[in-house]
């Protein structure tokens, strides 16, 4: 009697040629992924570039890809496998166009008016201190905020607001944090 067994290593991608029909994204991946089959934020920042992700926008600066990193490090590794890759890929790939869709006079910036109307979109119901924060933190000079700092700024509303989530047990708002987890959920992003 034979007995299998199938064994799954976490954070290791499995070849696409042992999954039927190779995955698309493979490529950009593999040709950045180091030998543990992982990338990290300059592999990933080479990937996006190298792949034109950015498109007319400037591409993403370490920083940003640093917080998608994190955003989807469930390992704390600091470095993201092939399938944390598509799920982030899927997640710019909606950004992006939420950026297009949002940046109504075709400046490849957002304003003031036109990120409040994203936030809004995204179900967020900010006080106007709170979106003056996001606004300050992430608009350049003049008021407009980048792709770039679009990403970080989604990056970041996901990655708190599913922090804070997870904590708030009677879903009415207030959460309860021990200072530690407090500064692991605002200083990884």
């Amino acid at each position: 009697m034979a007995i299998h067994v199938n064994i799954q290593f976490g954070g290791y991608p499995q070849h696409p040629q042992f999954q039927g029909n190779p995955d698309p994204l493979w490529g950009y991946f593999s040709a950045v992924a180091g030998h543990d089959g992982q990338i990290e934020a300059t592999e990933l920042q080479a990937c996006l570039t190298r792949a034109n992700f950015h498109g007319s926008f400037t591409p993403f600066s370490l920083e940003t890809c640093r917080v998608m990193i994190t955003m989807l490090d469930r390992d704390f590794s600091g470095k993201m496998g092939f399938n944390e890759f598509k799920e982030l890929w899927g997640c710019l790939s909606q950004w992006k166009q939420t950026f297009i869709n949002f940046d109504r006079d075709r400046s490849g910036t957002m304003d003031a008016h036109e990120l409040a109307a994203v936030v809004r979109s995204f179900g967020y119901n900010l006080s106007p201190q709170a979106f003056h924060v996001l606004l300050k933190r992430y608009a350049k000079a003049g008021g407009h905020i980048t792709f770039d700092d679009f990403v970080a700024l989604c990056v970041r509303l996901r990655a708190l607001s599913d922090a804070f989530k997870r904590r708030d047990q009677m879903k009415n708002g207030t959460a309860t944090f021990q200072y530690d987890d407090f500064l692991r959920c605002t200083l990884c992003l």
